[in-house]
């Protein structure tokens, strides 16, 4: 069953076709990564997955809702960890998550239960009453990780989730979305350019240049596909090895992602 279909996604601002008649699908529980380079389309894709952005035309179905006909619907079935630090640096760990949970309109007693459960899962119980600006990079995003989870999503999209890590954090990040996707069948969708991250996490891969999907399969099918040793040289054989410009700026996209959730 796909709990993500994508078929025929256009998007075009001011004559650019940003994303071409892309269509792929993601099954329930599978954690599948949208890989690319800088401005092939990744961040205009997640912004139409997400509600941040109409599609010129095509359809998109997220857990059985379309966002161009149900957006609440939609963001009710997803949670979102951005590529830069979204948490409120003055509010404490607990502060953050309850202000979440208000936000998405969780019923008190079973956000208060779900925080405690998820603070446990990150590992964060005892630092619960510090405030966020204390805490080091690895656990603000095991903390933006607990927040994505709060309002049980069925899909958790992640934006580089681990840029800038060193690799033990990255380890003990991934332990955590896999023991999650294990546990509560949640589906995960991520994107990275650390392709030996992408070929140890996903179960499927999809490539994405110049706005059009170029590849999809298991990491071993692209390897096998382009006749190379690693994820890493599958992907330059399939985009190249120019250094692309950046597509958007992450801290836009957040911006964006707040002031929908604001209104």
């Amino acid at each position: 069953m796909n709990i993500i279909e994508v078929r025929e996604l256009v998007k075009i601002f001011d004559g650019l076709t940003a994303v071409d008649h892309v269509s792929f699908s993601v099954s329930h529980g599978d954690i599948f990564a949208f890989l690319g380079p800088n401005g092939a389309g990744k961040t205009t894709t997640i912004k139409m997955l997400t509600t941040l952005l109409s599609p010129t035309s095509g359809h998109i179905s997220l857990n059985g809702a379309d966002p161009a006909k149900d957006q609440d619907g939609v963001r009710r079935s997803f949670g979102i960890v951005f590529q830069d630090q979204s948490l409120d640096d003055e509010l404490t760990a607990l502060e953050n998550l309850e202000f979440h949970g208000v936000l998405y309109k969780v019923p008190r007693d079973l956000r208060r239960k779900r925080i405690a459960e998820l603070l446990q899962i990150v590992e964060l119980t005892d630092r619960k009453d510090d405030l966020v600006k204390h805490f080091s990079g690895g656990m603000k995003r095991r903390l933006e990780i607990a927040r994505g989870l709060l309002h049980h999503p069925k899909i958790l999209f992640l934006d580089e989730p681990t840029l800038g890590l060193d690799p033990q954090t990255r380890n003990h990040i991934w332990s955590y979305i896999h023991g999650l996707n294990k546990a509560e069948g949640i589906t995960v969708f991520f994107t990275t350019h650390y392709m030996e991250e992408a070929d140890r996490a996903a179960n499927r891969v999809a490539v994405i240049d110049h706005g059009k999907i170029v590849t999809e399969g298991t990491p071993a099918e692209l390897k096998e596909r382009t006749k190379t040793q690693s994820l890493e040289d599958a992907f330059l054989a399939l985009t190249g090895k120019e250094v692309r410009a950046e597509e958007a700026s992450s801290k836009d996209f957040m911006r964006m992602h707040r002031n929908v959730w604001r209104r």
